[in-house]
């Protein structure tokens, strides 16, 4: 528990350090910060996968996507009609190095991912990947999101089977093709990636943290975004991972 709470302590300084330099050129040259990159983005209006996974006699399917710090995917699938968990964790590297610092040094091979169980019969994979592009994260960015920096925070979908992956390749030239964003598309496919839960003190950092300078700037705009461009997909009660875990 100690060494815990030392790992919470490094993270959040870190994480505090970052935004303070964020907000700081922000607040002294407001022209040159609103050209910078931010996870506050407004999200987008794009249209759904023309091609989507078939609907399956099963009461759960997962999906894992990675789009920077993963408190605010997190969060904003926690507010997803039809989402019946949401679990923040690694992606991309191997079980060994799936801890908190040991990632942020970027060459572990993880991202910070997030692990959505869902509903299929509510909502499709598809879906879900549409929200995914369209307000959780920039798909354009490489290898950051705001102000994170690194490999760990690169854009990314992790395949749970072949449906997915064409699922998923397919949405990433629909959306290419119809020249959705300014930028290219830079968001990697990686199938046959295991997913490794974070550590607690990540868990619904979003909902349990809700005044944190990091949230407030660059995550409680993107739930804002789902709300405005998902209305019959929010829900006002996010679905908690602590509380699901603590369930099952």
């Amino acid at each position: 528990m100690k060494q815990a709470g030392s790992d919470k302590e490094r993270h959040h300084s870190r994480r505090r350090a970052r935004v303070a330099v964020f907000l700081s050129i922000l607040l002294a040259a407001a022209g040159v910060a609103a050209s910078q990159p931010s996870s506050a983005q407004e999200g987008i209006a794009i249209p759904a996968p023309v091609l989507d996974t078939p609907v399956r006699p099963v009461a759960t399917e997962t999906a894992v996507v990675a789009g920077g710090c993963f408190w605010g995917v997190q969060g904003v699938f926690q507010h997803v009609t039809g989402v019946t968990n949401a679990v923040s964790g690694y992606a991309g590297g191997e079980k060994q190095t799936a801890h908190y610092e040991m990632i942020g040094s970027g060459t572990t091979g993880h991202a910070e991912a997030v692990e959505i169980s869902y509903d299929p019969s509510r909502i499709s994979y598809g879906k879900i990947l549409q929200i995914f592009f369209a307000v959780a994260h920039d798909p354009t960015q490489l290898n950051r999101q705001g102000p994170d920096v690194g490999t760990q925070y690169r854009t990314a979908v992790f395949p749970r089977n072949q449906d997915q992956a064409a699922v998923a390749k397919a949405y990433i030239a629909q959306l290419t093709q119809a020249r959705t964003y300014k930028a290219a598309i830079v968001t990697r496919l990686e199938p046959d990636r295991q997913f490794y839960r974070a550590e607690d003190y990540h868990q619904d950092f979003l909902t349990l943290n809700p005044t944190y300078p990091y949230i407030v700037y660059n995550d409680l705009p993107k739930i804002e975004n789902l709300k405005r461009l998902f209305p019959d997909l929010y829900r006002e009660r996010p679905v908690l991972a602590l509380q699901t875990s603590r369930t099952n």
